[in-house]
Parts: C-alpha cells; sequence; structure tokens
C-alpha cells in the first residue's frame, strides 16, 4: 500500500486503465446442516451471496489507486442457523484476509474471525447500500464495518499505524448501529469478542504495542525471511516481545487472540530450521503472553 501514489503518477502518466476497486473478496452463503430449505430459500440464498460480492467488490472504499493485482484477498463465509421470520435470518459470519509476503509466492494471514452476532434482514433482489454518516440496515453496516477492519489491518501492516484511518471509519460504523438494537455492537454485551470492541482495543492507546508488532512481523520480518530467514526469525521475536506489554495490562485481550490464532502455523513453519534455543526462546514467549493457546505452540519444538 506504500506504493499507491506511485502507481497514480505512472497511471497518469500513461494511461493506464487497469485500476480497481480494493477488495478481492470470495463471498460463500450456507446453511447450517440443521437448517431445512426450501427451492426458494436457496435462490434467496444465492441471491445474497451474490448482493454481498458485489457490495463488497464494487464499492469505492478509499481515495487511493489500487490495480488489479494489488487488491486485498479476503474470504467471507457466512452460515445461517436459523431464519426468524420471511426475511429475516440468523448465523455468523466468518471474514478473513491475507497479504503477499515479499518476495514470494506466500499469502499471510491478517485476520480471521468468526462473528456470532450476525442477525440480518434481506429480501430477493435487495440492492446493498450504505452511507458512512447513518446506519440503514444491520447488513451492510456488518459488511462494511469488516471492509474497514480488512483495510485497516492490510495498511498497518505495511507502514506502523497506517490503518488509522480505516479503523477510525470502521468504530463511526459501531457508534452509528449503537441504536440500532442488534447485537454485536455494543460494550455492555457479556462477551467482548464483538464488534464494538475489536475496533476500540484497536484504536486505545494500550494496544499500540500490539500495532507496533503488526508491522514489525509483517513489513521487517516475514516480508525479509527469504531475503535473511536468520535475522528476519530475529526480527519477528522482537515484535512478537510487544506483546508483553499488552499482556501485562489486558491479559485476555480477544485483539492478541485473534492475531496469534492466525499465526500458529506460519510461525511454526518460519522456525522450523530454527536452533533449539530459538524454537525455545519464542515458544516461552508465545505461552507467556497467549497461555490458553499453549498446547498449540508445542509443534514449534518438534
Amino acid at each position: 500500500m506504500n506504493f499507491k501514489h506511485l502507481s497514480f503518477i505512472f497511471a497518469f502518466l500513461f494511461g493506464w486503465q487497469s485500476f480497481a476497486q480494493e477488495l478481492n473478496c470470495q463471498v460463500t452463503v450456507q446453511a447450517a446442516p440443521s437448517l431445512q430449505l426450501s427451492a426458494v430459500d436457496k435462490e434467496i440464498f444465492g441471491q445474497m451471496e451474490t448482493s454481498i460480492f458485489e457490495f463488497m467488490n464494487n464499492t469505492k472504499w478509499t481515495n487511493d489507486v489500487f490495480e488489479l493485482e494489488e487488491r486485498i484477498n479476503c474470504n467471507i463465509l457466512v452460515t445461517i442457523t436459523e431464519m426468524p421470520s420471511s426475511g429475516t435470518y440468523g448465523g455468523q459470519i466468518q471474514v478473513q484476509s491475507t497479504r503477499p509476503a515479499y518476495n514470494s509466492s506466500y499469502n499471510s494471514q491478517l485476520f480471521n474471525f468468526v462473528d456470532e452476532n450476525f442477525q440480518i434482514s434481506y429480501q430477493r433482489n435487495a440492492v446493498l447500500l450504505f452511507q458512512q454518516d447513518q446506519f440503514r440496515n444491520n447488513l451492510t453496516s456488518i459488511l462494511a464495518y469488516y471492509a474497514y477492519l480488512i483495510l485497516g489491518f492490510d495498511y498497518d501492516s505495511f507502514s506502523l499505524e497506517g490503518g488509522s484511518k480505516w479503523f477510525n471509519k470502521a468504530q463511526q460504523v459501531v457508534l452509528n448501529a449503537q441504536t440500532s438494537g442488534y447485537s454485536g455492537w455494543s460494550s455492555s454485551e457479556t462477551s467482548r469478542r464483538n464488534r464494538y470492541w475489536i475496533v476500540d482495543n484497536v484504536l486505545h492507546q494500550i494496544f499500540k504495542p500490539l500495532r507496533k508488532c503488526f508491522y514489525t512481523y509483517h513489513r521487517e520480518g516475514l516480508d525479509k525471511l527469504y531475503e535473511n530467514p536468520e535475522q528476519a526469525r530475529k526480527t519477528i521475536y522482537m515484535s512478537l516481545s510487544e506483546l508483553n506489554k499488552v499482556h501485562s495490562t489486558k491479559p485476555s485481550s480477544p485483539n492478541v487472540s485473534i492475531f496469534l490464532n492466525g499465526k500458529v502455523s506460519e510461525i511454526t513453519k518460519i522456525y522450523g530450521d530454527a536452533s533449539m534455543q530459538e524454537k525455545n526462546q519464542i515458544v516461552n514467549l508465545l505461552k507467556r503472553v497467549d497461555p490458553a493457546n499453549s498446547g498449540k505452540y508445542e509443534d514449534i519444538l518438534k
């Protein structure tokens, strides 16, 4: 993302027309196995899938210039578990995004979250519309919220706190939805693994070390892994050490667990050729900042 302005200059000079929207989003809408669907229901699910696909991929979310190959790869999986009444649906939405590691064909996961606060209204052939300054409906608000999170995490991975603008927009979506009556938007809900707290934590002063970790891990560590693996591993270790600061004040933060849950297998592979001393260091660190998942990190020692 840090070279977008160069793309604009070249496009202006040479007349390139390969610009695109920011997201390359694959969408699947499915029913839970226990849900019995009629032929009409299946048709509506297909239309919902198309509507979400078009909304995510055709909306211009920023003023930055993206070329086709620069679009952010992401996935949305909607699983409908209930249909309380005609045109209303409940279930969950899983949102996942990746970004390429420099000088490789590898894609690193930036965000992966299953949101169980998914209650929407949807009518056949509905056109999804969104306005930044108001709440129109829960479906477009949820989708816009995650679009801005995807952008925020992507920009944060290329420059330190580079995604703040998009996280602020996501927070505005939350504020607009406060009086909607739908779950997932409030600070007073029992679970803190909801839309309100995720973006609130990102922007809070206490979580600045996590954002520093996020940037350093990807831009200074992962992007240089193929150039200098040993130095990259040291940088990755130092970046993850920043999580100690968050853990000391917010030991049960969902943001830290969301980040690390997406990195377990990646870190295991990165440290596959490391010395046993390096492996022990990283495992001890990860167990300290993410004790709930201690067992997962044992694979690094194998």
